[in-house]
């Protein structure tokens, strides 16, 4: 798939479609679905009109889509730029808490040096990123709870 992200759902199972049907449901233009029928999927018979059954419409998108997931193991982080999951460099990994119970993990990878991030579970840190160093960092405090707020404010030029 080009860039555009295909929501397989949008194909009823119960219906046949046409090629233009199809193209016009998903959101493509029919010499994509044209292309996916060359490379395997399903018709329902070789004669005019083109017909695809909607159960094996959804069917092959969502395998197709499953086939190009990259699930990433324990102790690995999915890198954009090498697209696959990478061990981070040096061992070193940086949680920082979005809430009470989960946040994101983040490292460099060890092969391009790109930024990766995983968003995890709080009490998860040990099975997802075993025997690695993982330093947990604290969200900055609120300015209300700080003991020195801020000398930058507008009501001091007023006086």
């Amino acid at each position: 798939m080009s860039g555009k992200r295909i929501n397989p759902r949008l194909a009823k199972l119960h219906r046949s479609y046409s090629v233009e049907e199809a193209a016009r449901v998903l959101g493509v233009h029919k010499n994509s679905v044209l292309s996916w029928i060359k490379s395997g999927l399903p018709i329902v018979d070789s004669t005019r009109p083109i017909l695809i059954l909607g159960r094996e419409l959804r069917g092959w998108l969502e395998r197709r889509r499953n086939s190009a997931k990259r699930p990433c193991p324990p102790g690995t982080l999915y890198c954009a730029k090498c697209r696959e999951p990478k061990p981070p460099a040096l061992g070193m990994v940086e949680y920082t808490p979005r809430n009470a119970v989960s946040g994101t993990l983040r490292a460099f990878c060890s092969d391009c040096d790109t930024m990766m991030h995983r968003h995890v579970r709080q009490d998860s840190i040990g099975t997802v990123m075993p025997n690695l160093d993982v330093q947990i960092t604290e969200a900055p405090p609120r300015i209300i709870e700080r003991a020195h707020p801020s000398l930058n404010c507008d009501k001091a030029m007023e006086a």
